[in-house]
């Protein structure tokens, strides 16, 4: 099966972030490969990737006309592959050398459309003593709890996954106004692709945890701050999913009643027996961003013509 790998970028400022991603999936042992660069509105990156990369028959590179989101770039990425996969990193992800390799095997040994893999947290600095793995997922990687290797979930995260191309083209690839753009607030990006695709193909997606893209954090990622803010805005887009998707996979619910009933009580007994200040600052950091989420939720409720706004944009 041909794979086509798609990348986005749009700003010079982590050009060389970039280049490592188009770097490691040169690099991947499975062939046949082809690269979709897709740069999101910046005339300098285009020029600056098509003297880096142009010259390579396994690449291709497009350029918007204005600057799209990230959604609007991924799903302008598939239509232009010709793979019969069509696989996503972000633009500051680096893949190992067999994450293709190990998509493919899973594609290969079940029925599946969709596939997603373990993203794997590269900090440029020092990890945040604060910051608990069951809230991984604030800045786009596995957390603690994901799934079991081989589980069928509604979505993995947009780093490391990938679909059918047909499949994922055939029920609207990325919803444009969902994901990175500007100063929107609707965060959902993976899931509403995985519940149309449940939706159209009774499949759903599955998870591998051999697949591994390592996803830098920068420094801004660990402010506590920034976190409880972007905790806030994921609670907002849960309602958003909600009122879009009402029979969507409840997921996230699911996952909090395990962190209350067991990650947290296991926090507890060894932040006694360790006497550990580290394990204190985690469990503090758990409740003020599950009370962050829950915030945005109950804006989403109050905010009723904020919210249909958003929902507006999306149909």
């Amino acid at each position: 099966m041909k794979v086509s790998v798609v990348i986005c970028t749009y700003t010079m400022d982590r050009y060389d972030v970039f280049t490592e991603a188009v770097e490691s999936v040169l690099a991947q042992t499975y062939d046949p490969i082809e690269i979709v660069l897709v740069i999101d509105g910046n005339p300098d990156v285009y020029k600056r990737a098509v003297e880096d990369f142009g010259g390579r028959e396994d690449v291709l590179i497009s350029d918007n006309d204005e600057n799209q989101g990230i959604s609007f770039s991924r799903t302008r990425g598939a239509e232009l592959a010709s793979g019969e996969i069509v696989a996503f990193i972000d633009d500051d992800g680096v893949a190992e050398k067999d994450w293709i390799a190990k998509h493919i095997e899973t594609y290969e040994k079940s029925d599946t459309v969709a596939v997603a893999g373990y993203v794997a947290p590269d900090w440029v600095t020092e990890k945040p003593e604060f910051f608990p793995e069951e809230f991984y997922w604030l800045v786009g990687c596995t957390e603690k709890g994901f799934a079991e290797n081989g589980e069928e979930i509604r979505n993995g995260y947009g780093s490391n996954v990938s679909y059918k191309r047909d499949v994922f083209l055939n029920v609207g690839g990325y919803d444009v106004n969902t994901g990175r753009k500007g100063d929107r607030h609707i965060q959902a990006h993976e899931a509403p692709v995985g519940i149309r695709i449940r939706e159209e193909y009774a499949k759903r997606v599955v998870y591998t945890e051999d697949a591994v893209v390592h996803h830098k954090l920068f420094d801004y990622r660990g402010e506590f701050r920034w976190l409880v803010f972007r905790s806030f805005w994921q609670g907002f887009s849960k309602r958003v999913m909600e009122l879009l998707y009402p029979g969507g996979q409840n997921n996230e619910s699911e996952y909090l009643i395990t962190l209350f009933t067991n990650y947290l009580p296991d926090r507890g007994k060894k932040a006694i027996i360790e006497r550990s200040l580290a394990q204190v600052k985690q469990i503090i950091a758990i409740h003020v961003f599950t009370a962050a989420v829950g915030l945005g939720y109950l804006y989403g409720l109050t905010k009723r013509d904020l919210l249909r706004e958003e929902v507006d944009k999306t149909e």
